[in-house]
């Protein structure tokens, strides 16, 4: 196993099938992301595209001939290119007659096939274009739906959608005719992950929630749905095929770690692989059988590794280990400790860093994960370091709602959307001062995304635990944002509260940030990304006014960014301005010792 090389971006190389010695991945090109084409059995990388926003998606054909990259704008619509992996300086439209719209997959076949789901406010669209280029308009699926992969002779494509309806898989053959739908429901989604490799009957490989676990299942035409209830999981797993079509590897994120599984469908056995103790961002079997993985854990950046050992190649501009910078200079030694806080719902998982230069409750920022289907991990967060270095606690609960802890509990919105996940923030915080951990009165909350939303929800519901809010491109309007977002957010909402905004208007009012914005009175940072799609700024912006107008301290970040922000330069401004803005209302203006004000003193690098 190789001691592992930084990623910038953690997800694994895309690794040609049938000539592993050429791959893509995307790696750092002065702070950005970008595409770079690896070439494996030279040991060097040329990089591939350069655009102002960074990119992020692309594919290689099944040769190691062409390069796929998508080049879209801040809100993700855009059109697919390709290059030849020696001339990545000349690309061309791969699809020159289709107008723009957003990425919804791409799969490809052993004959250079390739299978292009774009979406739009009407549908997704499924493309597909031959190995002569001839590009041809095969199915269109209403509503929010997903390219998920191509059968390698490529007649069979599957199409994803929300995993608890009557249509969460589709088959259709490359005709566009429907071959097969498999359901979902709301206690037993389904979803599909791909077809496996190799010559005979086309194989999907599913996984199904059945009865608080998960479970994989394999599709034929011939036998339809065949569930694998001998190999059940207690938490959440996506999985992948072996080269061999035979077996599976799964990777199962629980308890705020990850594990590897090799499992053997015919022999009936599940095998856990070797890797060290942290998390699992990404995991596949390579062509050659090698098993590559993105790990990392709370204070190593994320490494690719493999069973075998692997490196990337030096950067093409003579940056080998390009990772985030570090924002503090001078690393502060902190404890670390997972804790479980009795709930409502039952014990809350929560990890805790703490600094050890001294001794008593410290002021404490807790970090809300977004998802809300995902969850804090044992991972390195670039957050987690400033803050201990500032003189804070951090805390990260693993609220109802979060994955890695069973089916029952990333289910649970019993006290109503965003409602529950604040009782089990309110309980961890309450938990956390009667042991002496954190002070009771310098308690804040930072989150993203979902996790943004979280925390101006707290701040209007909670106002008498929570002095300062940090919420970077979040929900402050759900009715709002709901009519301005995609038709995959939109579904996500319709999961989440069992309707629309004019369904069951009373839910999306009670679980609201705007419902209560008269009750903040701790200061806010909102940030906002002109191209956010997702949590789109405009509700954020009216959120802001409204705070104005009754005096709240507060401040309006806006970036030119898409709900991502893949500019390693940008972030560090951000967080160099949520500092200030700590400095000014966390800690007190005129207190130049307070653990803020010491760590803006320090270099940043």
């Amino acid at each position: 196993m190789s001691g592992g090389h930084r990623l910038f971006y953690p997800a694994l190389p895309v690794v040609a099938e049938h000539a592993p010695h050429r791959a893509v991945y995307v790696g750092d090109a002065e702070g950005r992301c970008e595409i770079l084409a690896w070439d494996r059995s030279a040991g060097t990388a040329r990089q591939v595209t350069d655009r102002a926003a960074g990119t992020i998606r692309a594919a290689i054909d099944p040769t190691g001939t062409t390069i796929w990259w998508f080049d879209d704008d801040l809100g993700g619509v855009g059109t697919w290119r390709t290059c030849g992996f020696d001339r990545p300086d000349r690309s061309v439209a791969a699809l020159p007659s289709v107008p723009p719209a957003r990425h919804a997959g791409i799969a490809m076949a052993t004959d250079g096939t390739t299978a292009i789901g774009l979406s739009d406010d009407g549908g997704m669209t499924l493309f597909l274009r031959s190995g002569d280029g001839r590009v041809s308009e095969r199915a269109h699926v209403t509503g929010y739906a997903y390219l998920v992969d191509l059968d390698p002779a490529g007649q069979l494509a599957a199409i994803g959608a929300d995993a608890a309806t009557d249509a969460a898989v589709t088959v259709f053959t490359t005709d566009g005719g429907r071959v097969a739908d498999i359901a979902g429901r709301a206690d037993g989604r389904v979803w599909a992950l791909g077809f496996a490799p190799g010559s005979g009957p086309a194989r999907l490989l599913l996984v199904i929630e059945d009865q608080g676990g998960y479970l994989p299942a394999t599709w034929t035409a011939d036998d339809g749905l065949v569930r694998h209830d001998w190999c059940r999981f207690d938490t959440e797993i996506t999985a992948g095929w072996f080269p061999d079509g035979q077996r599976l590897l799964v990777r199962q994120d629980r308890h705020a770690r990850s594990l590897l599984h090799e499992v053997d469908l015919a022999g009936r056995t599940r095998t856990v692989v070797d890797t060290p103790t942290g998390s699992i961002l990404d995991a596949a079997v390579w062509p050659d059988g090698d098993i590559a993985y993105v790990w990392t854990d709370s204070v190593t950046p994320p490494q690719l590794r493999s069973v075998r050992g692997l490196e990337l190649p030096e950067h093409p501009g003579g940056q080998p280990d390009a990772g985030e910078p570090d924002a503090v200079t001078a690393p502060t030694d902190y404890r670390r400790e997972e804790i479980r806080v009795p709930g409502p719902g039952g014990p809350i998982p929560a990890l805790v860093a703490v600094p050890t230069d001294r001794e008593g409750p410290r002021p404490a920022v807790f970090l809300v994960h977004g998802g809300p289907f995902q969850h804090a991990r044992d991972a390195y967060d670039p957050l987690v370091e400033v803050l201990v270095s500032t003189g804070c606690a951090v805390v990260r609960v693993n609220y109802r709602g979060s994955s890695g802890y069973g089916a029952a509990w990333r289910n649970d919105f019993s006290a109503g959307v965003g409602l529950t996940q604040l009782e089990d923030l309110a309980a961890v915080r309450a938990h956390l001062v009667a042991e002496g951990v954190i002070e009771d009165r310098r308690t804040a909350l930072w989150g993203t995304s979902w996790g943004g939303y979280l925390t101006l929800l707290a701040l209007g519901r909670q106002p008498e635990l929570w002095r300062l809010g940090i919420a970077i491109s979040p929900v402050a309007d759900y009715v709002a944002a709901f009519e301005a977002a995609t038709p995959a957010v939109r579904a996500l909402d319709v999961l989440l509260f069992g309707g629309t905004p004019g369904e069951v208007p009373q839910r999306y009012a009670r679980s609201s940030p705007i419902t209560y914005v008269d009750q903040v009175r701790a200061p806010v940072l909102l940030a906002v990304s002109t191209g956010d799609v997702r949590c789109p700024p405009a509700p954020v912006e009216h959120y802001a006014r409204l705070l104005a107008g009754r005096r709240i301290p507060h401040q309006v970040v806006r970036r030119r960014a898409g709900h991502e922000d893949f500019d390693a330069q940008s972030h560090l401004a951000l967080m160099q301005t949520v500092l200030l803005f700590m400095q000014r209302h966390f800690d007190g203006v005129r207190d130049e010792g307070t653990p803020v004000a010491l760590a803006m003193a320090r270099p940043v690098g």
